[in-house]
């Protein structure tokens, strides 16, 4: 399985990222060597996450959440993965901005 998610850093800044070992990762953004924008941001927490069979998948999605304001981010974290969120199209996606 691989995951797309995103993290409340200690400076209340966002973090996106994907990966196909979720628990691993959020130790290592912890332990300071998960990334350099997370690593002066620690400690950080898993505030939302979606699954996804293909790193494929979860890559194009890190891209999609990425390009989104911060205000629609903050509410997939709020309102969790739902049909409506979570299975947005690509075109609809860039419509938000």
């Amino acid at each position: 399985m691989n995951y797309t998610y995103i993290l409340h850093c200690a400076d209340g800044t966002l973090y996106c990222g994907w990966t196909n070992d979720l628990k691993k990762r959020l130790h290592a953004h912890n332990s300071g060597t998960g990334a350099k924008y997370t690593k002066s941001r620690r400690p950080v927490t898993l505030a939302y996450y979606e699954a996804f069979e293909t790193k494929q998948e979860a890559m194009k999605r890190e891209y999609a959440i990425k390009q989104l304001p911060r205000k629609k981010k903050e509410e997939l974290i709020s309102h969790g993965c739902n049909m409506d969120l979570c299975m947005v199209a690509e075109d609809q996606v860039y419509a938000t901005n």
